[in-house]
């Protein structure tokens, strides 16, 4: 080898020695691993009450409206026909002989007024035979009177029952939606006439079942705006008059009647109102949140907090419920704290 080449060699190999210890030294040190933060568990949070002692009231309340005790419900009873013209609208006041309804008549006016004039000529043809003396002249002119007077009695029956007319004095609450040729059957409801000096109020229901415990004579608050009014239960289902309309049957199973003696000054038929029926009340019970009270397979139960955290389970007798609490009889002690669902 050179003589030239070997500090050459060894200062390359002294330089590659020392690049590998200071590439050593520039890696950072190895950490050593975290760890993990301890978790504590999250605490469920209860919504929870205090069974404490008071008065519970069990009561109906609803929306009831004002409606007259008297009304008539008009309707063609002979046949029917096609509507030619309604009078008459909903909320319009009516007078006994009030025409509601007309229906085409078909000629009926135009025969109706031949016919009195036949019975003008028959009475004219009687007279001229008394003014003659021949009794047979007299009786055969009597007879074709009398006649006539019979055609013509039909003949205004015919044409007064293509009018529909008002049975009394009062206040229409209900017309049909009917136009000018539309056909109405017989016994059609065709306008509704209510008396609105006579009122009561009208509470009605989902269903039958919720007002099965309300008897007639029971107090009702009724509630017109700010001004309370004290009424009585006069119908219920079960006093309610027999009838074969459909509807209306429908109408008495899931509807309780109120008598009002004194009704607001401006109040009118349809006018709503609170009602409230007080169906029991009990006073210094045990009574919780209805949410309170659980039911499992025929169970009756409630989970109370005991010690801060713990949930026990414990069988319950409840009494009357009203409509946020309930009465609890058995199972449970003032103070107790109850887990609401």
């Amino acid at each position: 080898m050179s003589q030239k080449l070997k500090p050459l060699l060894g200062w390359s190999f002294a330089l590659l020695i020392s690049a590998s210890l200071t590439g050593c030294s520039l890696l950072p040190a190895e950490e050593s691993a975290l760890k993990p933060p301890l978790v504590k568990p999250a605490q469920e949070n209860y919504r929870t009450v205090t069974v404490e002692k008071g008065t519970i009231t069990q009561d109906i309340k609803g929306s009831g409206s004002l409606e007259s005790t008297k009304s008539e419900i008009a309707q063609f009873t002979g046949q029917g026909g096609r509507i030619a013209k309604m009078t008459v609208t909903s909320g319009a006041k009516v007078k006994k002989g009030d025409v509601l309804v007309q229906l085409n008549v078909d000629g009926l006016d135009i025969q109706l007024k031949e016919q009195q004039l036949s019975v003008a000529k028959a009475k004219l043809s009687f007279k001229q035979a008394k003014l003659g003396g021949d009794s047979d002249a007299i009786d055969i002119a009597q007879l074709q009177m009398e006649i006539e007077n019979l055609k013509l009695d039909r003949l205004m029956s015919t044409f007064n029952s293509k009018q529909l007319v008002a049975g009394m004095d009062g206040q229409v609450t209900f017309v049909e939606d009917l136009d000018e040729g539309d056909f109405v059957e017989p016994y059609q409801t065709l306008v509704m006439i209510s008396d609105p000096s006579q009122l009561r109020v009208a509470l009605r229901v989902e269903s039958g079942a919720e007002i099965t415990s309300v008897d007639v004579g029971f107090p009702a608050k009724v509630i017109f705006g700010s001004q309370e009014f004290e009424g009585k239960v006069v119908q219920t289902p079960s006093s309610a008059p027999t009838t074969m309309n459909e509807q209306l049957r429908d109408r008495y199973s899931k509807t309780l009647f109120i008598e009002v003696p004194k009704v607001p000054a401006d109040a009118s038929i349809g006018a709503f109102a609170d009602v409230i029926i007080v169906l029991q009340q009990r006073d210094d019970i045990l009574k919780i949140p209805r949410s309170g009270v659980r039911s499992f397979l025929g169970r009756t139960f409630v989970r109370t907090l005991e010690d801060g955290n713990k949930i026990r389970e414990i069988d319950v007798e409840t009494g009357i419920k009203g409509s946020t609490e309930i009465e609890i009889t058995k199972g449970l002690e003032e103070g107790a704290i109850v887990v609401l669902q």
